[in-house]
């Protein structure tokens, strides 16, 4: 029997609830879920499932060429017929809701009409045109029609990737086993055994003492030991969720842009970087990461100019003083409460006081956001991977979206629109890099940081490096030796 391959991820365990989600840790995949394309160490989409892909010109049919031969881990084929079942699936309002979110799929797969005219070819076609469409598809997913919805399948799933689950402990472990029949060949380890180990530094130590070969989400002070001089290798990469504070545009102060941009610039985020998360972030210079299309890599982090936000401050009326209510969770992020207090002390430079209203409920938190019933500002988070989604659920004041809290720029809506119907990738990322900058000069949320999280591996793999969108591909990890 060949050795396996032992991962050790954050606890999949809800604190609040004491309950565990063995199918989905934290922040990461452990069932190798196949979707028509993926997304690459870089970003971009690549061919998956599906070998080829056309998109009208008008950029509502996207017509897509599954690979010869495909079949689900039982031996059933995973043909035209099986993946419609499973986009068709993905229209449904219950899929893919969580936190207070509604869901997500739904909300561009509502209405489109999916077509299997052979085994082999896939049509969607979606009620308004929809050039990024492949930022939800990459993470849509095929499931056998016959047992997608059957009682028990989440803890006996049957799917189609690279691995195939062999056993699962809830909270403990799960088991995996290269899957022979997959299209892209036998991946680099035969085995697998994901472990939830809660603490850091038990992750950590794992790596170290050769009882896991990878480690995720590790705290700077826990990887001070990774590296070299340990045989193991160090991967620091950006989490692309980028940490923010909405604000009320609706009603208050932030209904005036002045006042929206001198927040920003009063606002030091490599400080509070420094202070609340012992320099393991990466300051916003603008509403989303830089491992998102239409980020601007010349684009500096926001500047600290408390004369010029004094200015605006006091041309809004507020010269004297201006007292804001802040929304604050008690976790997601965990430094939530450090921040929010650390963000006071900045605040207070320029005469801005706050009275902090703490939600420990996280549900009921995302529910008050949802319902727009948020203060003047409240601590959240910005998380799809997608440009196009950020703009369209968070900042068009039409599409009055779920996180939406009243921002209004109908420059931005205008970009939003021709980015819609512009098929070229590289044109469609211009307009969307055209919002960038737009946003930064007239920002809808303070934008403070992307957490940077670390990923140790056995061994020396430094031409190894984290997916995009940080999470831990498994069919792109190396080889790794362990005949010990």
């Amino acid at each position: 029997m060949a050795a396996s391959l032992q991962l050790a991820q954050a606890s999949c365990r809800d604190k609040k609830k004491n309950t565990h989600q063995p199918i989905r840790l934290r922040c990461e995949q452990p069932i190798e879920t196949p979707h028509l394309v993926r997304r690459g160490v870089d970003g971009r989409f690549y061919p998956a499932l599906a070998e080829s892909w056309v998109l009208s010109k008008d950029a509502r049919c996207w017509t897509f060429k599954l690979r010869a031969g495909l079949t689900f881990h039982d031996g059933a084929p995973l043909d035209a017929a099986a993946m419609r079942f499973s986009i068709e699936r993905m229209q449904r309002p219950d899929i893919g809701a969580t936190l207070g979110a509604p869901a997500v799929w739904s909300q561009y797969l509502g209405g489109a009409v999916i077509e299997a005219p052979d085994v082999r070819t896939l049509t969607i076609t979606t009620i308004e045109p929809t050039a990024d469409l492949l930022d939800l598809l990459c993470a849509g997913y095929a499931l056998p029609p016959y047992l997608a919805d059957a009682p028990g399948f989440a803890a006996k799933p049957v799917g189609s990737g690279a691995y195939r689950v062999e056993s699962i402990a809830p909270g403990e472990e799960i088991r995996m086993r290269a899957n022979p029949n997959w299209w892209n060949g036998a991946p680099a380890n035969e085995c697998l055994i994901w472990r939830c180990v809660e603490s850091s530094g038990e992750r950590a130590a794992a790596v170290l003492a050769g009882t896991a070969q990878v480690a995720t989400r590790l705290t700077p002070c826990d990887a001070a030991a990774i590296g070299p001089q340990s045989g193991t290798t160090r991967v620091d990469h950006i989490d692309p969720t980028a940490i923010i504070y909405l604000l009320n545009t609706k009603s208050g102060p932030f209904g005036d842009a002045r006042v929206r941009r001198a927040l920003n610039l009063v606002v030091d985020a490599q400080t509070l970087v420094d202070d609340v998360l012992a320099g393991a972030g990466q300051p916003l210079s603008g509403f989303i990461s830089s491992a998102h299309v239409g980020y601007d890599p010349s684009a500096p982090a926001n500047d600290v100019d408390l004369i010029e936000a004094r200015r605006l401050l006091s041309d809004a009326g507020f010269g004297d003083g201006l007292h804001l209510d802040v929304d604050c969770p008690t976790r997601l992020p965990d430094e939530a409460e450090a921040l929010t207090a650390a963000l006071a002390d900045q605040l207070a430079k320029v005469g801005i006081s706050i009275t902090v209203h703490l939600v420990e409920d996280r549900t009921a938190y995302a529910e008050q956001v949802r319902a727009k019933q948020i203060h003047d500002m409240c601590l959240f988070d910005s998380s799809p991977m997608s440009t196009f989604r950020v703009l369209n659920e968070k900042i068009d004041a039409r599409t009055r979206g779920a996180w939406w809290q009243g921002y209004h720029n109908r420059e931005i809506e205008a970009l939003l629109d021709s980015s819609r119907v512009t098929i070229d990738p590289v044109e469609r990322e211009a307009l969307h890099r055209q919002s960038f900058a737009i946003l930064r000069q007239d920002p809808s949320w303070l934008t403070l940081y992307n957490h940077v999280r670390t990923v140790a591996l056995a061994g020396e793999h430094s031409d190894w490096a984290m997916r995009a969108d940080g999470v831990l591909d498994v069919t792109l990890l190396p080889k790794f030796d362990l005949s010990d």
